[in-house]
């Protein structure tokens, strides 16, 4: 049974001037699968009259309190999250969100880190908001999802049919999100398409080489751990895509190259990701970005030496994120790399290996 902090007394209390009720407030971390939910979430908790409040972007204080606070064991995401959590605890938030990710595909697992991660919260932090760690187990029906947001929807409203509301809302929102993605848009430049009066797609017409960046979205969206990998290579000249540019039965179809089913859906889709992209000759180069104590990364990074070495042999740089990592060691690789990467393109060569 999910724990919901229940404080609605408190928050029957909450009264604006003229005896309307203030929105209740749940905070997001910008953490995990934000990249991923965010819009659904958004417009899911709006939909039922809450105001919703993301952590601030990643920063070193942020990183610190994660350091400081989470297991030694964790990754570096995880580490990372529980600094985001904290960063909304101080945001005087009614609930933060943190639902117990089990599954969110038929037969297949997310982390169990992720499934952890409540447990950990609530154990290794004192003086937080309700936590809202509703359960999502999508490994044998697809239903579990709509009967979690009706679980969640419980907490703030009676109706079902305001529920039900919500949740094809924020259907929509999601379908609306990943249509963007589609289109080529990363994901902060598509929540801004979606929520800033005037968006600016990252697209950029004066580039040399199309750049594949693939990794787990909590570390190659976020700017601070992933060294703002993004934004160097643009201005480096080159137009980066990730797998969530590509439709999902691109990188299923791909993944099932391997002799077995990978069950981890998000380990699926990088490998999925990182086979299109080895074998499209559009694609100069691909970066691999993977955090330091993750068993599935280090398995994903040997099967894509492997196959590029089998097949295209396509330049393939290898970046391992720990919380001790450098902007400027990271710099240094993706400039070499690139050059690298014109240097084959201008004597058309058929391929250097991985770095």
């Amino acid at each position: 049974m999910a724990y919901f902090g229940f404080k609605m007394s408190i928050l029957n209390k909450k009264l604006c001037v003229g005896g309307c009720k203030m929105p209740v407030k749940i905070g997001i971390p910008r953490a995990l699968l934000y990249y991923y939910y965010y819009p659904m979430w958004k417009e899911f908790f709006e939909s039922l009259g809450c105001e919703v409040v993301v952590s601030d972007k990643t920063n070193k204080a942020i990183l610190n309190d994660g350091l400081c606070h989470c297991v030694d064991e964790a990754c570096l995401p995880v580490k990372l999250a529980f600094g985001h959590v904290l960063n909304l605890a101080g945001k005087e938030m009614d609930y933060i969100f943190i639902p117990r990710l089990v599954s969110i595909a038929k037969n297949e697992y997310i982390c169990p880190k992720f499934l952890g991660f409540p447990d950990m919260v609530k154990h290794n932090l004192t003086g937080l908001p309700g936590i809202i760690d509703v359960t999502i187990n999508m490994r044998l029906k697809t239903r579990e999802l709509s009967q979690a947001y009706k679980q969640i929807g419980s907490i703030f409203t009676g109706s079902r049919l305001k529920i039900w509301r919500a949740y094809r809302r924020a259907q929509k929102a999601a379908e609306k999100y990943n249509q963007l993605l589609l289109e080529g848009y990363l994901p902060e430049d598509g929540f801004a398409a979606m929520y800033d009066t005037k968006p600016q797609r990252r697209l950029d017409k004066n580039h040399d080489l199309k750049i594949a960046v693939i990794g787990h979205p909590y570390t190659i969206y976020d700017p601070y751990i992933s060294m703002n990998i993004m934004n160097n290579l643009t201005q480096m000249g080159a137009r980066v895509i990730t797998a969530d540019n590509l439709a999902e039965e691109i990188v299923r179809r791909e993944a099932a190259k391997l002799p077995k089913r990978l069950f981890w859906t998000l380990g699926q889709r990088v490998i999925g990701a990182g086979f299109y992209f080895i074998s499209d000759k559009n694609v100069d180069g691909v970066i691999n970005i993977t955090s330091f104590a993750c068993g599935l990364d280090s398995m994903i990074g040997e099967l894509l030496d492997r196959m590029t070495k089998e097949t295209r042999q396509i330049p393939l740089l290898n970046i391992t994120l720990d919380e001790h990592t450098g902007e400027a060691g990271v710099l240094t690789r993706i400039e070499a790399f690139l050059d690298m990467v014109r240097w084959k393109k201008d004597k058309q060569l058929p391929g250097l290996g991985s770095a």
